[in-house]
């Protein structure tokens, strides 16, 4: 008898090694906590005792316990006054990126009887950032024939802020000539365009100089400036025009890094150094500087870092084609990363119950939650036990599970 029980704590053992987080039998009403970003640690964020109805010290008795998601440990429960304190400083960019809003998922795990409460943190943005331009000077080259009303779009700044916190507007100085719009990409990103208003006379005035300003919407605002050198030029007839204005493709998130992932191609009508076509990035995030390299002669992208499909699944690559004389044209790459079955399961274990009495009735021996961070059918979870083990596997909300004797044990 001794030897069996031996082999059933081995079995155990081997099993809760494909196991890994927590999860519920029963759940109570969902509640969303808030919290600004950057609040220092200890920060009293709700009293949960009182929300769930329970008497001081009863979270003790019951082995409450917070459960995050991958373990991090954002909080720390007061079994004693039931007071849920924020553990470490909280960053919103860091949590969450540009997604808004920034929502930590959480439950609240009650031991004795068991008992799940799935809750939520939203981390509050606040104005930490100012707008920052990738180059901190802007040549551009117009011809002194230009007619007023010429749009000529500029790089963009970045802020790492949300909402109104975020780069809302562009302006410049001096305006004798120009006056500056903001505009709103597809994903969202605000970008100026330099518009003419006066012609320009290469005779008179060869250069100019203006003052780029980028500002977000904080209170006080913050800002990021960038110079504008502009360079009058004599007559080049034509601008370069690519021979799509979109290219679409797809990659495999495995994809090699140095792979050509597409051509872009443009032509010159114009000859000699005019009609001579060489390719930058426009527009381009650190992100996609980071994961994509842009051949200036041949157009060739090519793919230097490598994708994780679960982390960005789309890139959105602006293209500019600029000739000897400083017209250039534009184009949009739109680069989809397809998933790979490239993440194995996570089994995450939040309770186990041992020793267990033999002879006892229908016992709850684990709680678990089962994740795949893929995508499609490659993030789909069957979660299974040895067929020959006294053990049944329940279901319950959001891929967890209990595990729980399915007879009574005989030690």
């Amino acid at each position: 008898m001794e030897a069996r029980g031996e082999s059933f704590l081995r079995q155990r053992q081997v099993l809760f090694l494909f196991v890994f987080l927590g999860g519920s039998l029963a759940g109570s009403e969902s509640r969303r906590y808030s919290v600004v970003e950057e609040t220092e640690r200890g920060y009293l964020i709700a009293n949960l005792a009182k929300d769930l109805g329970l008497g001081v010290g009863e979270l003790a008795v019951r082995g409450a316990q917070v459960v995050s998601k991958g373990n991090k440990q954002h909080f720390q429960l007061n079994h004693q006054t039931g007071d849920l304190l924020l553990h470490e400083k909280l960053d919103r960019e860091e949590l969450c990126g540009p997604t808004e809003p920034c929502i930590l998922h959480f439950q609240i795990l009650l031991q004795t009887p068991l008992q799940f409460i799935t809750n939520e943190l939203q981390v509050i943005d606040v104005n930490d950032h100012s707008p920052v331009f990738f180059e901190n000077e802007i040549q551009l080259k117009l011809l002194e024939n230009t007619p007023p009303g010429t749009i000529i779009p500029l790089e963009n700044a970045e802020d790492s802020d949300v909402g109104r916190n975020s780069l809302q507007n562009y302006t410049i100085a001096p305006n004798s000539h120009f006056h500056v719009l903001t505009r709103s990409r597809r994903d969202g990103r605000k970008y100026p365009q330099l518009v003419l208003d006066k012609a320009l006379d290469r005779e008179e005035q060869p250069e100019l100089i203006l003052t780029l300003t980028a500002l977000d919407g904080g209170s006080p605002p913050r800002s990021g400036i960038a110079q504008i050198h502009i360079l009058v030029l004599d007559i080049n007839d034509n601008a370069p025009e690519f021979t799509q204005s979109l290219y679409e493709v797809q990659i495999l998130e495995n994809s090699p890094i140095n792979s050509v992932i597409v051509t872009v191609s443009a032509s010159d009508l114009d000859t000699g150094n005019f009609g001579t076509v060489s390719y930058a990035f426009f527009h381009a995030s650190e992100e996609i500087r980071k994961t994509f390299q842009l051949n200036p002669i041949t157009g060739d992208i090519l793919l230097v870092k490598y994708l994780n499909y679960e982390v960005m699944n789309t890139y959105e690559v602006d293209i500019e084609a600029k000739d000897g004389g400083g017209l250039s044209g534009e184009t949009t790459v739109i680069v989809q990363v397809v998933d790979v079955n490239d993440n194995p399961p996570e089994l995450t274990l939040s309770s186990i119950t041992s020793p267990i009495p033999e002879n006892s009735p229908e016992t709850v021996v684990a709680v678990f939650s089962v994740s795949d961070l893929d995508s499609g059918d490659n993030g789909r979870i069957m979660c299974s036990i040895e067929s020959n083990l006294p053990f049944i596997l329940k279901p319950s909300i959001e891929n967890f599970y209990t595990l729980v004797t399915n007879t009574a044990l005989d030690r």
